[in-house]
């Protein structure tokens, strides 16, 4: 028993990878891809990827939204966790990016699940929301630019069901959230956990995966 999460070491962290990750070879191939990319670094671990995609499944998700596709890592993994009716609408403003997520979910099937919108994502959130759609979203994904953290989650609570579930990402911020003297972007990092620790119209868990993942569960 442990009274703190583990520190991961290397090695334990590919223990970890050996015994828990099933991750299907059009994936792998997509993320080997992605780390020779000059901003791989923004690709989510493989293990943040396989959790979503179970925690979709648990909840019988059959529609997702995105915010930040990059090369669609993620979203590939919501997609294919996803019943055959089921459909992820995706938003990015990157072409360049999002080509070779195209390519990749054709590659595995998924292509047609999945709705690329190519705009500031508040614009596609906001049409979303004007068109009919809050509280349709059985799961959303945050993973785009900091300075909207706020602006996608609040957005994010209206789109989804009662019951739904929002994941943001890099809130832990490679640990410059608990460092002294942050910058912007981490202050807007700081606020927004800050603001769903109080937040009573959600439970919450911070799971110290990935770069950190806040999950909030809409009451």
């Amino acid at each position: 028993m442990s009274s703190k999460t583990l520190n991961l070491t290397d090695s334990l962290y590919r223990y970890l990878l050996d015994c828990s990750l099933r991750e299907p070879e059009v994936m792998a191939r997509l993320r080997q891809e992605t780390q020779q990319h000059p901003m791989g670094q923004m690709q989510i671990s493989p293990e943040q990827g396989q959790l979503m995609a179970l925690l979709v499944q648990l909840m019988g998700a059959k529609k997702a939204l995105e915010i930040g596709v990059f090369t669609g890592y993620s979203t590939l993994a919501v997609a294919l966790a996803l019943p055959a009716e089921g459909q992820v609408i995706a938003c990015d403003v990157s072409e360049e990016y999002t080509a070779i997520a195209r390519r990749y979910w054709q590659q595995a099937g998924v292509a047609g699940k999945i709705d690329l919108r190519l705009a500031p994502a508040l614009d596609t959130l906001d049409q979303l929301i004007e068109t009919g759609a809050s509280e349709t979203f059985d799961f959303a994904f945050i993973d785009a630019d900091k300075s909207n953290y706020d602006s996608y989650y609040e957005r994010s609570l209206q789109l989804v069901r009662p019951g739904g579930l929002i994941a943001i990402d890099n809130v832990l911020w490679s640990g410059r959230v608990a460092a002294p003297n942050p910058d912007s972007r981490t202050q807007k990092i700081q606020a927004l956990n800050q603001k769903l620790h109080h937040d009573r119209r959600i439970a919450l868990s911070l799971l110290p995966i990935g770069d950190g993942l806040m999950l909030a569960l809409k009451q």
